[in-house]
């Protein structure tokens, strides 16, 4: 369900604070636990650490992103695979790629 229109959008007034007069090229990344705010124009060209609960997500703020949560852009389940044999036959293939890529280093002498 969205938010009323007569309340207008959620942004955290901390947030606002840190961004208030201060160009997005010098601010570097600015912290955030706060998930539930919504990108408003003004936030366009800032980076944003966006905390996931565990790390903080680094958020490029564009102009397609207005309107949509901070939280959307920082995921907080990291999707593993779903097993079986097929997938362990890419997995193998795709280590042993990996492996003959590699460049082999010379040991050291001793």
């Amino acid at each position: 369900m969205s938010r009323s229109l007569k309340k207008g959008p959620y942004v955290d007034q901390r947030l606002l604070k840190k961004i208030a007069g201060k160009k997005p090229e010098n601010a570097g990344v600015i912290k955030t636990w706060s998930r539930a705010s919504t990108i408003s124009p003004e936030m366009v060209g800032f980076t944003f650490g966006v905390h996931n609960g565990k790390d903080f997500i680094s958020v490029s703020v564009i102009e397609d992103m207005v309107g949509h949560r901070l939280g959307e852009f920082s995921l907080t389940r990291k999707f593993i695979r779903h097993g079986g044999k097929r997938q362990k036959e890419v997995g193998t293939k795709k280590k042993q790629a990996q492996v003959a890529a590699a460049p082999v280093t010379p040991a050291a002498k001793k």
